[in-house]
């Protein structure tokens, strides 16, 4: 009874702002958004087996050396071809391995469809446009501004390094 009526809040509850989020982590552990406030956030949802998987390697560049400036949130999916069949462990250490991921990495979550977690739903509402692909990004300023771009722009793009002046 408890898990239900915790259910129905959360359902009903009003998301007023990204840094209202509470969202595991690959290791299962609750990660508060409030603590993003003031920063501006790249939001990323992953695939290990996509052929922007390699993006991995350039998303932590980014946090290497413009972390200061930028936090970056990787959200593994397993909406497109299947790219992100493993679990939770399986995908912290095929990231770790091969890409030395030291930024934030959350749960396995659905990013479109019928089951899409909270957090993309209120990316959709304030961009209008959901992932088409792995490796899309959202940029979300301090301001609560947020950008939208496809799996094709490289987090090392001017596009997204314009915004962190």
């Amino acid at each position: 009874m408890k898990a239900l009526f915790i259910l129905l809040f959360f359902m009903n509850a009003t998301v007023s702002s990204i840094y209202d989020f509470k969202i595991k982590s690959l290791d299962g552990n609750l990660t508060d958004f409030a603590q993003y406030k003031g920063k501006t956030l790249l939001i990323v949802n992953t695939a290990s087996e996509c052929g922007y998987t390699p993006q991995y390697a350039d998303l932590q560049e980014l946090h290497q050396q413009f972390g200061s400036k930028i936090t970056i949130l990787g959200f593994p999916a397993n909406n497109f071809g299947g790219q992100e069949p493993g679990s939770n462990a399986q995908i912290a250490t095929f990231c770790k391995k091969n890409y030395g991921v030291t930024f934030q990495m959350f749960e396995k979550i659905s990013v479109k469809g019928s089951d899409q977690h909270p957090l993309y739903q209120f990316l959709k509402e304030k961009t209008g446009k959901e992932p088409s692909w792995n490796f899309c990004k959202y940029l979300v300023k301090p301001d609560g501004t947020v950008k939208f771009f496809a799996s094709g722009v490289n987090p090392g793009d001017d596009a997204i390094l314009s915004e962190l002046k």
